[in-house]
């Protein structure tokens, strides 16, 4: 799953220009042996109706208050929302419907919630709000562990990259409100602001002799898929074990690789989950590098200490209670209740959950992905991980009272 992480604005003009043409006309006239056709009434037919724009925050989708529900896993939530409050009362909330000072007073109160009290916190203290009617997708991420080494050595041959000195993010609300929550990403070239490699100029050797190797991993696909979640932990060959995350994107759009094998027939759908991906891939080993490189986007990574992986709140995820998703849909930081299947098992989820990461792949109203944890159990769970889901967001009741008015 990747995350955010704080960039270096650079001033930049956007451009967007739009060209019509006239198009050519076109006279018909009818067959000599014909009548002539009856003129057209002189009642001009109403112009189609216009398509409305497709919402691009939760601000501006359809919301509603409803029945606060039941509950489940309330304390361990609580001690997520806890770790969350720190960053929750300083970002900016790019959905729209809250502002950071409408968490103070939930962050406040939860720094002491008796044992027992976590769920009447929750109820005192939010109100329970459907977006776009609430009903989406969960997928599931989890922390990898992949066989590598801190040096180039036989049998361990691909580059993990820490963060280019040279990748610029540019937050674009720095310039204009109606971007907020738009990056672009690049690097300088004279005075302009050009795109960064795709992965196929990383693989192709773009980043090569810069000494940005964090390390080296054994297989080229376990590494491609370490990318996907994020962040993992490398098992070196004397058994340490290293952890590392996410620390930056090229600013290329994020394209997944099981769509594009369903599409080219070489998977069936329903069967494109990440084991049957990895075991395609191992299958075809000459093709498979123009797959991984239709993947445009290259993650980059940093070393971490302490818990983790970390979030895009800046702080570790929980297993089962950490979700990714849409900061332009969910506040990052607010609770929500999920109510989904686990495909692997097909047995009913249900749980009180934390906005705590985003992903590249986690776009729109209710689209979210579950943090299931690490070891080969998370790993199967999260790569079969692909049902609809109901989700309802708690925001802060001062954010809730002004959606009546």
């Amino acid at each position: 799953m990747t995350m955010l992480r704080q960039g270096v604005a650079l001033a930049m003009l956007l451009l967007v220009a739009a060209c019509a043409s006239k198009p050519e006309q076109t006279i018909l006239r009818p067959p000599a042996a014909q009548p002539a056709p009856a003129p057209a009434s002189s009642t001009p037919e109403p112009p189609p109706a216009p398509v409305p724009a497709a919402p691009t925050r939760a601000a501006d989708a359809s919301v509603a208050r409803i029945n606060a529900p039941a509950l489940p896993d309330a304390a361990a939530a609580l001690a997520a929302f806890r770790r969350s409050c720190p960053a929750l009362i300083r970002r900016e909330d790019l959905s729209g419907l809250t502002t950071s000072a409408d968490w103070q007073p939930a962050c406040t109160a939860a720094a002491s919630v008796a044992p027992g009290a976590e769920a009447a916190f929750f109820k005192q203290n939010f109100a329970a709000i459907s977006v776009a009617d609430g009903i989406g997708f969960a997928t599931g991420y989890y922390e990898p562990e992949i066989a590598a080494s801190r040096i180039r050595a036989p049998g361990y041959d691909v580059p993990i990259y820490r963060r280019p000195p040279d990748l610029i993010d540019v937050p674009l609300g720095d310039f204009a409100d109606s971007l907020k929550g738009r990056t672009v990403r690049g690097r300088v070239q004279g005075n302009k602001l050009v795109p960064y490699p795709t992965r196929a100029d990383i693989s192709a050797g773009a980043l090569a002799g810069r000494g940005l190797e964090l390390a080296w991993a054994a297989d080229p696909y376990e590494a491609f898929f370490l990318e996907i979640q994020g962040s993992g932990r490398l098992r070196l060959p004397d058994g340490q074990v290293l952890r590392i995350g996410y620390d930056g994107q090229n600013g290329r759009d994020y394209l997944a690789i099981g769509r594009l094998l369903i599409e080219q027939g070489r998977l069936q759908r329903g069967q494109a989950g990440m084991a049957q991906i990895l075991a395609w891939l191992r299958a075809n080993p000459a093709d498979a590098p123009a797959v991984l490189n239709a993947n445009r986007s290259k993650i980059f990574f940093r070393v971490l200490e302490g818990d983790g992986p970390i979030g895009a709140m800046g702080v570790a995820v929980t297993p089962r209670v950490s979700v990714a998703a849409d900061p332009a849909f969910v506040p990052l930081g607010a609770p929500l209740l999920v109510e989904t299947t686990l495909t692997r098992s097909g047995e009913g989820f249900t749980a009180l959950m934390v906005a705590q990461d985003t992903g590249g792949a986690i776009k729109g109203a209710n689209r979210i992905d579950l943090f299931l944890g690490a070891g080969a159990e998370a790993a199967a769970t999260a790569g079969a991980q692909s049902a609809p889901a109901r989700i309802i967001l708690l925001i802060p009741t001062r954010a809730a009272a002004r959606l009546n008015r």
